[in-house]
């Protein structure tokens, strides 16, 4: 059996993100999201999921970008001086690797983020994490502490199958190959993330679509998956949202590409071939 979860990333950043994902769930393929506990419409994002409730909703943990949830003396050796996260992945990852943040810093944080969404009514179906931070082993292991302790069994793997990053970019280009690079570069990490997955008790889908997709994600690139999707779960990360002047003006270099993202999960073609292909749609509620 072929199982797909959808998952549209970053609900709660802007309304017009919010409101696309929303009609990416009523009108397309979207099965599931996250929630950012900092993002500038969380309250928003929550009133909407309280208005869908067959929705999956998690938390999609940021430790880059924004300002952070806990105290700044609890974190200091995660933010800076105003209590904003490092700004760029690349600089999270530096702090990192130069044992420059503690452990339970990142903890402390993630803690806080999860509570935010449980105040708000929200029960999280599962973690990811926001520019896919938890590949990195020492984040991953934070998350799957914060995981135990709040009893949340579910985590994005995110880690692309090798076979799937290597198949031919169809035109897209030197970013893509970009990307795609960045994603064969985290699988180091993945065996270290499975042996934490499963001393924690973790379940993950089996595979994971669309970090090398993520800006390009078209009608296309999703038949195309559906083609060559693998016996299993199996999750596609994407990122939709109705393009404004909030968007436009915020710190992201997705804009017009989450309403193109949209347009193709919402695309006929799509929702046709997903259902002659007999693959199941599932939350990651239903992921066992």
């Amino acid at each position: 059996m072929k199982q797909l979860i959808v998952n549209a990333d970053d609900f709660g950043y802007t309304r017009g993100v919010n409101a696309g994902i929303i009609q990416g769930f009523r009108e397309g393929i979207i099965t599931s999201t996250t929630l950012m506990a900092n993002g500038a419409a969380f309250e928003d994002a929550v009133v909407r999921a309280k208005e869908n409730p067959k929705l999956g909703v998690g938390c999609h943990l940021v430790l880059v970008g924004g300002k952070a949830m806990a105290p700044n003396a609890q974190i200091a050796t995660l933010v800076d001086a105003e209590g904003k996260l490092p700004a760029t992945l690349g600089a999270l990852v530096a702090k990192l690797s130069a044992g420059g943040v503690k452990p339970e810093a990142i903890v402390c944080e993630l803690r806080a983020q999860i509570q935010k969404v449980l105040s708000a009514g929200i029960q999280p179906t599962h973690f990811d994490s926001h520019k896919h931070t938890h590949a990195h082993p020492r984040v991953a292991e934070a998350v799957m502490n914060v995981a135990e302790e709040f009893r949340i069994k579910r985590i994005r793997k995110p880690f692309e199958d090798i076979s799937s990053l290597l198949r031919p970019v169809n035109g897209n280009g030197w970013a893509s190959w970009k990307q795609r690079a960045t994603a064969l570069a985290s699988l180091v990490s993945a065996p270290r993330f499975r042996r934490l997955a499963l001393a924690h008790g973790v379940v993950t889908p089996e595979h994971f679509w669309g970090m090398a997709a993520t800006g390009r994600l078209n009608v296309a690139a999703i038949l195309s998956m559906m083609e060559t999707m693998p016996e299993g779960t199996n999750e596609l990360m994407c990122h939709p949202g109705n393009y404004d002047a909030e968007l436009e003006g915020s710190p992201t270099r997705l804009k017009r590409e989450r309403e193109r993202e949209l347009e193709a999960l919402m695309a006929r073609e799509v929702s046709e071939a997903l259902k002659a292909s007999q693959i199941q749609r599932i939350s990651f509620r239903e992921l066992s």
